[in-house]
């Protein structure tokens, strides 16, 4: 329980931060917020295979409670991290940049564990959160990449491997190309967001009826 409070709480937070840098009209770092809390078999599963004591569980298992925040751009990334540094509400434990270190399966992501407390009724329990930073497209990348291994066990097919290498290349390109022209993007971005722009898209049903769904946090 201590665990699904901490997700929930840090989800409104971030949202709240999205929130902020759209109400000063200015870029927001933060695009998604994803949160779950790791089902039990999955952590005992995890607690035989590292041969963590129950003693020391909370202490070595970093991600029962875990987020994911996805943004546009790599320099993003790097703004997240800069955020979580100067929050007083929690505190940053251990970073691990998967970005500028990509690991050779070409997984790129930043990986921040934080120590968060949470106010119960018998009083206050700090407990571990991991992180993760990532654009949209290194998380479509890690996203398959998660569903393979569940087929393969981490014992990929060679060919697989490589293509996989290569579209993990292909995405980090798209990443880069994009921040070549982020200026352009913000700026026909915020021309769209206050109804500027010349050429928007015909409302939906849902934009007719005022009910549709803000894209940026799930």
């Amino acid at each position: 329980m201590p665990y699904t409070q901490a997700v929930d709480e840090l989800k409104i937070k971030f949202r709240g931060m999205r929130k902020q840098f759209q109400q000063a009209n200015e870029h927001t770092p933060i695009e998604f917020v994803t949160g779950r809390v790791k089902p039990i078999d999955s952590i005992i599963e995890k607690q035989s295979r590292r041969y963590i004591t129950d003693e020391l569980l909370e202490q070595d298992m970093q991600d029962i409670a875990g987020l994911r925040i996805q943004c546009q751009f790599v320099e993003d990334i790097y703004q997240v991290v800069e955020l979580l540094h100067q929050r007083t509400d929690m505190k940053v434990i251990e970073e691990r940049d998967y970005v500028t270190n990509v690991k050779p399966s070409g997984y790129r992501s930043y990986h921040v564990v934080i120590e968060y407390p949470v106010q119960l009724v018998h009083g206050e329990k700090k407990l571990l959160a991991e992180i993760q930073i990532r654009t949209m497209s290194m998380n479509f990348w890690a996203t398959i990449e998660h569903s393979l291994n569940y087929k393969y066990q981490g014992e990929f097919p060679d060919e697989l491997k490589a293509r996989l290498k290569r579209a993990a290349e292909a995405s980090f390109m798209l990443d880069t190309e994009m921040s070549e022209i982020r200026e352009e993007i913000q700026e026909a971005q915020q021309l769209f967001s206050y109804g500027k722009g010349q050429n928007l898209p015909p409302m939906t049903t849902d934009d007719k009826d005022g009910n549709h769904a803000d894209n940026g946090i799930q």
